[in-house]
């Protein structure tokens, strides 16, 4: 049995060099083991736990600033949505409803920009890139032609629409 697998660190007394290994760092040997609860490397099972302790970030939901930075400044992108949709909010509140929606789906599509040009977005990654994209593409552009479409005096007319309400709602 080698000394990583019995949990003793290779850079113990008996290696040459001195200390190289430190307690708190889990020496792995093999790509299919990880430390256990004490950061003892273990073999593990490909069988699905029976209680999930822990889930795994999405791809790019890391910091999107440097850690020793606040956290305001480490979550910039959802903020910036989030800024967006509270002032396009606002904006529907003071009786600006087409503007106010346009500026939400504008968030929303702003906010898959940043998801698909920032390698780290934080919080605004929710799933994987891709199903983000989709996600905040789809509900953007959808918002912003539901708001130029909307009455009374639409900027959109799509004609098919209207044949279609003509006979459902009219």
């Amino acid at each position: 049995m080698s000394a990583a697998r019995a949990g003793e660190e290779p850079g113990g007394p008996d290696a040459e060099g001195g200390a190289e290994g430190d307690a708190a760092d889990p020496v792995v040997v093999d790509p299919v083991s990880a430390p256990d609860a004490e950061g003892n490397p273990r073999r593990a099972t490909r069988r699905f736990p029976l209680f999930t302790r822990d889930t795994a970030r999405p791809e790019g939901g890391g910091r999107a600033a440097p850690r020793d930075a606040p956290a305001p400044a480490r979550q910039w992108p959802i903020l910036a949505v989030l800024a967006l949709v509270g002032l396009g909010l606002l904006l529907t509140a003071l009786d600006v409803f087409r503007y106010g929606t346009i500026l939400i789906g504008a968030a929303l599509l702003v906010g898959g920009v940043l998801r698909w040009t920032l390698p780290d977005v934080g919080m605004l990654a929710v799933r994987s890139r891709f199903t983000d994209l989709v996600t905040y593409g789809v509900l953007g552009v959808a918002i912003v032609l539901l708001a130029m479409m909307a009455q009374p005096d639409p900027w959109l007319e799509i004609p098919f629409l209207d044949d279609t309400l003509h006979f459902t709602v009219r």
